[in-house]
Formats: C-alpha cells, sequence, structure tokens
C-alpha cells in the first residue's frame, strides 16, 4: 500500500507536526488538549496552525476536560482532535466512552511512552494497543490507526477524520515517541477526499427526525446544531428517539446497530501493509516503529534465502484478521514483535487459522527492537544458527 504523493516538494517534518498539519488539511478546525510528553508537539504546532485557518485551541485545565471539550465541540457541527499520551488517554477514557455511545465524531491521538503510571516520558513504547481496544467499560465499537512513519501519521491522522465522521465514532491514532520524534524528508500525500468527507446531517421534517435511527449503512444521520432538530443526548442506553431506556426490545436493536456499524463498513476501515506473505514459512507481524523494523529485517532474511514475511496492521482495531488469515495461510510460524509484555500477540494467537506457532519478540525498557533482534528471533524459531 503505497502512499500516493500529491506532487509537492518535499519537506523536513517531525512526526508530531505531522499529525497536526494532517488534523488541519483533513479539516481540522478545534482543538483542546493538555501538555504531557511525548505527544506536546502536536498541540504546539496546532496552536500555530488553527488560528490561520479560522478554527479554535485550546489549552484545558487537564485531560478530562480536553476530551469533554471536543466532543462539545463536535456536538456543535466542527471537525474536533484532542492528544495525550500515557497517563493522558487514561484519563479520557470514561468520556471516550460516552463519545463512542453518544456517537460524536472526534480524533483521540495517543503519543505512546513506557508505564504503567508515569512511567517512562522521554522513551518509546507500545504499551497501549489493548487500552485502545478495552480501555473503556461496557461493549462498544472501536477504530484505532496505527501509522508506521511520518508520512503514514499526516495521512492517516486525516483519515481518522474521515472515518470519525463517516460512521459518526471517535478514532484513535496511536504512534510511539520514536515517530512522534522522528524527522523525516516527506513529500505531504493528498488527503483531498478526507477534507472533503463530512458527517451525514439530518433532513425531513424535524418531526419525523430519530437521532439514533440509522440508515442502511449503520450510521445514523446527526442533527446540524440550529437546523430545528430535537436531540436528547445522553450517556444512558437510549432508543431510536434518543430517550433512555432499559427495556430489551428497545435496547437490543440500537446496541445491534452500534457494535456492528464498523464491520458494516470494513471495506472504508481496513488498511495494512503485507511484504512476501504468500510464500513465507515465517511471517513477522509488527507495527509502528517495530514495523519499519522488521521491514529491514525481512528483506535482508529474503536475501539470505529464509522465507520470511510481513503483516504490519495500520487499523489496528478492528484487526484485520479475515485479510491476516489469507495472506498467512501457508505460514508455519509467526513472530510478534512490539514494545511491550506481550498484548498484540494475543490477537495473532486468535487469528491464526492452524498450528502455527506464535512466538514473542519483547521490549520494555524504553528502546525499539532492531532488526538485528527480529532476525535472530526468526532464524530461533526456524531453527537456524
Amino acid at each position: 500500500m503505497t502512499l500516493q504523493s500529491s506532487g509537492q516538494e518535499t519537506i523536513n517534518l517531525q512526526g508530531n507536526h505531522a499529525c497536526a498539519l494532517g488534523a488541519v488539511a483533513a479539516g481540522c478546525r478545534f482543538y483542546a488538549g493538555y501538555p504531557i510528553t511525548p505527544s506536546s508537539e502536536v498541540a504546539e504546532r496546532l496552536a500555530k496552525e488553527l488560528p490561520k485557518v479560522g478554527g479554535v485551541f485550546l489549552q484545558m485545565e487537564d485531560e478530562i476536560a480536553s476530551i469533554a471539550a471536543t466532543l462539545g465541540a463536535s456536538m456543535g457541527g466542527v471537525k474536533a482532535m484532542t492528544a495525550t499520551s500515557g497517563p493522558g488517554f487514561s484519563l479520557k477514557q470514561e468520556n471516550l466512552g460516552y463519545g463512542m455511545g453518544a456517537e460524536i465524531p472526534c480524533v483521540v491521538v495517543n503519543v505512546m511512552r513506557g508505564g504503567p503510571s508515569t512511567g517512562m516520558p522521554t522513551r518509546p513504547a507500545q504499551g497501549d494497543l489493548m487500552q485502545a481496544r478495552w480501555g473503556t467499560h461496557g461493549d462498544h465499537p472501536v477504530i484505532a490507526l496505527t501509522p508506521g512513519s511520518v508520512e503514514e501519521i499526516y495521512q492517516q491522522t486525516a483519515r481518522a477524520f474521515a472515518l470519525s465522521e463517516k460512521l459518526r465514532i471517535p478514532v484513535i491514532v496511536l504512534f510511539d515517541e520514536s515517530l512522534g520524534h522522528l524527522v523525516e524528508t516527506v513529500a505531504l500525500p493528498d488527503v483531498t477526499d478526507y477534507e472533503k468527507t463530512v458527517r451525514k446531517w439530518a433532513t425531513g421534517k424535524p418531526e419525523d427526525y430519530k437521532p439514533y435511527k440509522a440508515d442502511k449503512d449503520g450510521v445514523p444521520p446527526m442533527a446540524r446544531p440550529g437546523d430545528g432538530y430535537r436531540v436528547h443526548t445522553t450517556g444512558l442506553t437510549v432508543d431510536e428517539s434518543g430517550w433512555p431506556t432499559q427495556k430489551s426490545a428497545e435496547v437490543e436493536p440500537v446496541m445491534k446497530r452500534l457494535l456492528g456499524k464498523v464491520a458494516l463498513n470494513n471495506d472504508l476501515v481496513e488498511s495494512f501493509e503485507d511484504m512476501d506473505c504468500e510464500d513465507a514459512e515465517v511471517v513477522v507481524v509488527a507495527l509502528g516503529v517495530v514495523g519499519r523494523a522488521a521491514r529491514k529485517a525481512v528483506r535482508e532474511l529474503r536475501a539470505s534465502g529464509v522465507k520470511a514475511g510481513l503483516f504490519r496492521p495500520i487499523t489496528l482495531w478492528p484487526f484485520p484478521t479475515k485479510s491476516f488469515r489469507k495472506l498467512t495461510k501457508k505460514a508455519k510460524h509467526f513472530v510478534v514483535a512490539e514494545m511491550n509484555a506481550g498484548q498484540l500477540i494475543l490477537e495473532i494467537g486468535a487469528a491464526k487459522t492452524g498450528r502455527q506457532s506464535v512466538t514473542g519478540l519483547n521490549r520494555f525498557d524504553g528502546v525499539p527492537i532492531s532488526p538485528s533482534q527480529i532476525k535472530q528471533s526468526v532464524k530461533e524459531v526456524l531453527g537456524h544458527e
């Protein structure tokens, strides 16, 4: 999956700045956040860029207020975003669940650092993968994107806004500190289509409007403020009219639709990189900065005669299980390289189709996994010296 260049001249750009610029290019016009290492440069750049396009930047008093303001701005009709790291992502979880339940579009960026607690603020990690899926309580849909380069951070941040608007859902963008502070020479890809994507607004007679009655795509039209449509927004479980209910006959269809709308639009959501998987004896699974190391390792392994492949999820949640199974059905072994104690490996163990072995390669000491470590792990799995 190659990125299409817009034909612009190449520039030197930091990952966090690429995130900010991708948001603005996608039409983001509101940001609320609180400074936290290693994501602070996202806010710093947006503080400069948003006023240039008539947008609003707010530094809030804390992380909880930040996501609350972001949700409120989105309900007011604009594309809205917040960014954080580690402990701040934890603090946002309750309101993130509110956004999922009330179906409020927004983008939440998490530049991952070491944990638990305050951990290692200036060192990279990938310990928030499962938190992005299960961090808030209850059953809920989720989309989480994991870019692997500065160029991809720009593109996937813009794409996050398009998915959020299209499906009425908060979208999470995850990348590690290494990528957030990495400076690369890039030609920014064209994200015009993402900029043009806006939420589906309610039409028709206001008296007939039901805020949680969906169309065939599983997504209900949203009421634009000032258009005369009545909306009751709450964190409680609601019926199609938006009123709180605990009646099973009313709750079940609304919840089934809420949980199913992402799967119903999977063609829009799914994204991944695969390299040499078709005939691979061993497939390396990695994301983020580790995906870059894995790509180099696979190339060098292939050059030495080892049938290795790479599968890198760009859309982490929902995990692209069907595509993964199809592409790796001939593999005998999986090596899951990740900067945590073992999270992505759980998904691979569930997604594999047969008796393939699944081996974890883990680092959680604040240092990225190197290509040489991945090559060594592959050779050990294959029984090579």
